[in-house]
């Protein structure tokens, strides 16, 4: 029995306390300090990378924001002027300027991550959750040997977050552990922000060249740039606009669709579609709305001829008001919606664009 009495008393000496408190109080005390994954297009950055910025700033206070911007020409040095500006938060601006980021291909761009974060010692590296991000990620995650926390909506402490499982359906509070960097993609509707000014002159950031010296040894590219397509239109841009008008299969055809362009042209509002009519061939996927499409929070969203499937309400969900129409009175869409009008969508339509006016 003074065996067993001395074994317990060595035990409580030799064996620290530990529980999940003191193991977020160690990790909340290093320094922090986040690399931002940014997109730009035609010399500007996408307002979805300074959501990442907004995001990267409830990591902390003394939080030390990096931007990464890749390409190649004057275009990419017109975006990373403007990110030097976009958020008085961000410290410096890393360009990576090569023929081989011409096009955003996850090999080189995981390859650049890699060789950043090796050289930097980030604490987290994050980057919006749109097809940019699942695209980039996972293979950025992989070479550094962490695991990715995907699609976060809410940032609790520097390694504790919140992001959405069962297609929107429930939450789920995801404590990090690893020992490598904590790799994010954030939704951006989570961190909504203003349109970047182009005279913004304040607080500009420090940009600095990416030594790619050693980038590409022994490197080999199984994917390659084919095209890129675009609609040449004066629509707002979906993934940010404050009216959203969106389609189902109930529409029939393309030719029909087209009433749902007109409607969103006299309200000055994005195009978005359901899975089934990007399916059916009536729209490019580009616009499709939902789970494997874009995630859109505007403040008023118009569903004409949409059943509500889940995979769809998991994309739209958030908006601030969802106006619904379908002739199915038992359609799920209405479960959601704040507004809904049970009718034939090919009536519904036609009259509102008779009835109202024009935009100016």
């Amino acid at each position: 029995m003074a065996s067993g009495a001395a074994l317990r008393a060595l035990r409580k000496r030799i064996v620290p306390s530990f529980t999940p408190q003191s193991f977020a109080s160690a990790f909340n005390h290093r320094s922090i300090s986040t690399l931002v994954l940014a997109e730009h297009e035609g010399g500007s950055l996408k307002i979805q990378s300074v959501s990442a910025v907004k995001a990267a700033r409830s990591l902390g206070k003394d939080n030390s924001i990096s931007l990464l911007l890749a390409g190649s020409g004057p275009k990419l040095h017109e975006a990373a002027a403007q990110a030097a500006s976009c958020d008085p938060s961000v410290s410096q601006v890393l360009v990576a300027d090569s023929d081989e980021f011409s096009h955003p291909l996850a090999e080189p761009w995981a390859k650049l991550v890699q060789l950043v974060q090796q050289k930097g010692g980030y604490s987290h590296v994050i980057t919006t959750s749109g097809s940019f991000g699942k695209n980039i990620m996972p293979r950025a995650a992989a070479l550094l040997d962490v695991s990715p926390i995907t699609d976060v909506t809410e940032i609790s402490e520097p390694h504790l977050f919140v992001r959405p499982i069962y297609a929107g359906n429930a939450l789920c509070t995801v404590r990090y552990t690893g020992v490598g960097p904590c790799l994010l993609t954030i939704r951006a509707t989570s961190y909504p922000v203003s349109p970047i000014s182009s005279d913004s002159k304040s607080n500009e950031a420090s940009i600095s060249q990416v030594d790619l010296s050693t980038f590409g040894e022994d490197s080999i590219c199984k994917s390659r740039y084919v095209k890129h397509t675009s609609q040449d239109i004066e629509r707002p841009d979906l993934g940010n606009a404050r009216v959203v008008v969106t389609g189902g299969r109930a529409l029939k055809s393309a030719e029909n669709f087209k009433m749902i362009e007109k409607l969103a042209e006299k309200l000055g509002a994005a195009v978005g579609a359901t899975r089934a009519a990007v399916d059916a061939g009536y729209v490019p996927n580009d616009l499709q709305v939902g789970q494997t499409g874009k995630i859109v929070a505007p403040e008023l969203y118009m569903a004409f001829g949409v059943s509500g499937a889940i995979q769809h309400l998991a994309g739209m969900r958030d908006s601030k008001f969802i106006v619904a129409v379908n002739k199915d009175a038992d359609a799920p869409i209405f479960q959601v919606a704040d507004y809904g009008l049970v009718g034939d969508i090919f009536d519904v339509i036609p009259e509102l664009l008779e009835k109202l006016p024009e935009k100016k």
